[in-house]
């Protein structure tokens, strides 16, 4: 059996009573922080764009497109979704993937599962395929070489998985929609989105939209090439699948709302200030010690919400003013704040060797990032955080947490009671008996 057929066959047979509890706990925490990154994803501009051109472009009623009382296809929905998911940049991590799995995997399968009619019991079950499916197969296309590609690029793969498990696809057509999502799958050369942050950003939505597509082109006939699950020399990351569940010990939740390459110098920021209470209103400069990708950010006063994302600078100097990095710091209307921008002013970025080496080692796997801070005050004081370290894949969070975070976050868009109502929801989702029922609620 190679991996192709291997992951096939734990697409079309596991189940959620087999799966271990810890496995079934992770997958409902997944599921509050990506429906909460979609929520709270509705405020960004690509949001409306993506779910007004969803419609209108894939007309249709089989899903719901969140947050805009609008409907689509399930592939159309999932694109919108997707898109607006990863608006804010605050959703999850994993492991190999150097991306964002949740929300394609989330998007893909409420869509897929609002086409069927599916129980919440199904949409946990496919939510499981897909966060073991993405980072095997991530693993193994970053694996071989090239262009940095972003997350649609081995996400459409775990979204045809998620898609083919909803719409009961036996395993040669599963085989197929593997095999179709990785051969149409966007190419999303990321670090040229760095250089000039744009909508374009992971390549989010088009994996999301390419994966639940291919699983319908596999259930009718399509035919696709043996996906690189079956790759040889990569036997060791692939054929575990189902007896090594890798969700429970592999997902990253955000706090804050941008790239994870600027988390270490907040840290480190925020940790001068604290440990030696120094005010801002003191601080002369602020010089950041950093790897190379985090250098390449953008730096400056952003214009829109990506560039303030794909950023150090801005969240950084955000963070230090409001103690928090959400909706109300990344968009547009906060960008002429002149207490952020005068911050912004004071710092430098600068190319650390050490730090650099440290994230080049640990590249394979993004497990820590680093990075050092020197604040300088107007009295002459200098002050250093020392090496500083983020962990990339802190799995501790418990799921009370992240209804904490769904709170914040979400109750920027929705009132209290509708919050209340979807936690409540997602604790017992898995006797939930239809997800429309589910999805109307944030139609």
């Amino acid at each position: 059996m190679d991996g192709n057929k291997k992951v096939a066959a734990f697409v079309r047979e596991m189940s959620w009573e087999a799966v271990p509890d810890e496995v079934r706990y992770r997958a409902r925490a997944c599921l509050l922080d990506n429906l909460g990154c979609v929520l709270g994803g509705t405020l960004a501009p690509i949001s409306r764009i993506s779910a007004e051109y969803s419609a209108a472009s894939w007309a249709g009623d089989e899903a719901t497109i969140l947050g805009h009382g609008l409907r689509s296809t399930a592939a159309g929905a999932a694109f919108a979704n997707a898109n607006a998911g990863n608006a804010l940049d605050i959703d999850d991590d994993q492991i190999y993937t150097r991306g964002h799995p949740g929300v394609m995997i989330f998007p893909a399968a409420l869509a897929a599962a609002e086409k069927v009619g599916a129980t919440g019991k199904a949409l946990l079950e496919a939510l499981i395929v897909g966060y073991e499916v993405a980072p095997r197969f991530g693993y193994v296309q970053h694996a071989q070489g090239g262009t940095y590609r972003a997350d649609g690029s081995w996400g459409a793969v775990a979204c045809a998985a998620v898609a083919a498990r909803l719409l009961g696809l036996d395993p040669e057509q599963i085989e197929h929609a593997l095999g179709i999502a990785e051969y149409h799958s966007p190419y999303a050369p990321m670090m040229r989105d760095i250089a000039s942050p744009t909508m374009a950003k992971h390549g989010i939505g088009w994996g999301a939209m390419t994966g639940v597509a291919s699983a319908e082109l596999a259930a009718r006939g399509y035919t696709g090439i043996p996906s690189l699950l079956a790759a040889p020399g990569f036997e060791e990351r692939v054929m575990d699948i189902g007896e090594h569940y890798l969700l429970p010990e592999s997902v990253s939740y955000k706090d804050w709302a941008s790239c994870a390459w600027g988390h270490a110098p907040a840290v480190g920021a925020m940790q001068v200030l604290r440990d030696n209470q120094v005010d801002l209103a003191d601080i002369a400069a602020i010089k950041i010690h950093a790897f190379q990708e985090a250098i390449d950010l953008y730096q400056g006063y952003p214009t829109t919400t990506e560039q303030a994302q794909f950023s150090v600078m801005w969240p950084v100097a955000a963070l230090l003013v409001d103690g928090e990095l959400g909706p109300r710091q990344i968009l547009e209307e906060r960008f002429a704040d002149p207490q952020i921008r005068s911050v912004v002013d004071r710092m430098e970025m600068v190319l650390d060797p050490e730090i650099d080496a440290l994230y080049k080692a640990g590249r394979e796997e993004d497990v820590l990032m680093h990075a050092r801070v020197e604040i300088v005050c107007t009295d002459g004081r200098v002050f250093d955080s020392g090496v500083v370290e983020r962990g990339a894949y802190d799995v501790q969070w418990p799921i009370e947490t992240l209804e904490t975070k769904f709170r914040w976050l979400v109750g920027h868009r929705y009132d209290e009671a509708l919050v209340e109502r979807l936690i409540s929801t997602v604790r017992d989702f898995e006797n939930l008996d239809s997800v429309c029922d589910f999805a109307e609620l944030v139609k």
